[in-house]
């Protein structure tokens, strides 16, 4: 893609991949679950054009960032995956308060960097995944089983190596991914053990946001790595809750805008739309300055959005 430098960075056991673009201020972009840094193609382009310096990494045990113990779960907490953050600021930027924009599990680690390390981070934007407020009586994965059952997505993830073989042997690559990337659907995502589905090998399904070319790049990358890394950040949920205790209902001071669509399966999971807007959101993040549910929008609005997304971005940060 035109303009953009991509470079290997050595640190906290890892070769972190990123890819860069423009000067200025810094404006770090992690990308959520079954993405890579090339969801944030549209946004590295525009807030370079706009005077910032654009990164993008591949997160532990994604694309093209190597490292990752993919056999040991526990070394995907989140305390691992912000110290990867961490680590990577202090080469490219260190000493540095530096703009965040993330994405779904990429929000998930942000939240968590704010957290702990908010003298790192100038002001963070958002995008389909609220702070979730740790819950000391029970687990993200105990709580979804009790919601929706053994067959519920997260659930099938537990089990190292299970959920790799259903998608060898019974989803395949594409569907797979298309099932997350693709889908409109506002309800659960369910996996039946030893249910068939059919690979769907054309561009027929894309979207008008998703081209063949794009959606290539995905499965390319994906069918070399294989999704352990990816599934690794689920199956160890049940450690980050309980290496994140002292935190448990500790406030996140970081200015912060917020961006959903409303046909985000997060925005109809239980409790979501309560929390979001009954003022528990604000309470746990008192710097929050907006709120914004964008109508018609699904999950990836990064990609499906970009022109709106980049403007909400680019108008906030102005503001810093």
């Amino acid at each position: 893609m035109e303009g953009i430098e991509h470079r290997m960075i050595s640190t906290n056991g890892l070769n972190i991949h990123i890819v860069e673009k423009g000067q200025g201020p810094l404006v770090l972009f992690l990308h959520g679950f079954l993405t890579l840094w090339y969801s944030w193609r549209h946004q590295i382009h525009f807030m370079a054009s706009k005077g910032y310096h654009a990164v993008a990494p591949d997160l532990r045990g994604y694309g093209d960032t190597t490292g990752a113990p993919l056999n040991d779960p526990s070394k995907f907490t989140i305390l691992h995956v912000v110290g990867d953050i961490v680590a990577l600021l202090d080469v490219i930027a260190p000493s540095e308060k530096v703009f965040v924009v993330a994405h779904g599990w990429g929000a998930y680690v942000a939240w968590y960097l704010n957290l702990f390390r908010p003298d790192r981070v100038k002001a963070f934007v958002s995008l389909s995944c609220q702070y979730l407020n740790r819950n000391p009586s029970a687990n993200m994965i105990d709580s979804m089983k009790v919601f929706y059952g053994e067959d519920y997505y997260m659930v099938r993830f537990q089990e190292p190596g299970d959920m790799e073989t259903e998608i060898a042997n019974n989803i395949g690559t594409k569907t797979f991914l298309k099932k997350f990337l693709l889908s409109r659907e506002t309800g659960p995502i369910f996996f039946p053990k030893g249910a068939k589905y059919k690979e769907d090998s054309t561009d027929s399904s894309l979207p008008c946001w998703m081209s063949e070319e794009d959606f290539d790049y995905y499965a390319t990358k994906f069918e070399k790595t294989g999704f352990t890394g990816p599934i690794n950040y689920y199956r160890a949920v049940g450690l980050t809750w309980e290496l994140t205790a002292p935190w448990t209902g500790a406030q996140v001071m970081v200015p912060t805008k917020f961006i959903m669509g409303d046909l985000d399966l997060v925005y109809h999971m239980p409790g979501s739309k309560e929390f979001i807007h009954n003022g528990e959101f604000q309470k746990l993040v008192p710097l929050l300055q907006e709120v914004i549910v964008m109508k018609g929008a699904a999950h990836f609005i990064n990609e499906e959005k970009p022109d709106e997304i980049n403007k909400h971005i680019f108008d906030f940060l102005q503001q810093f």
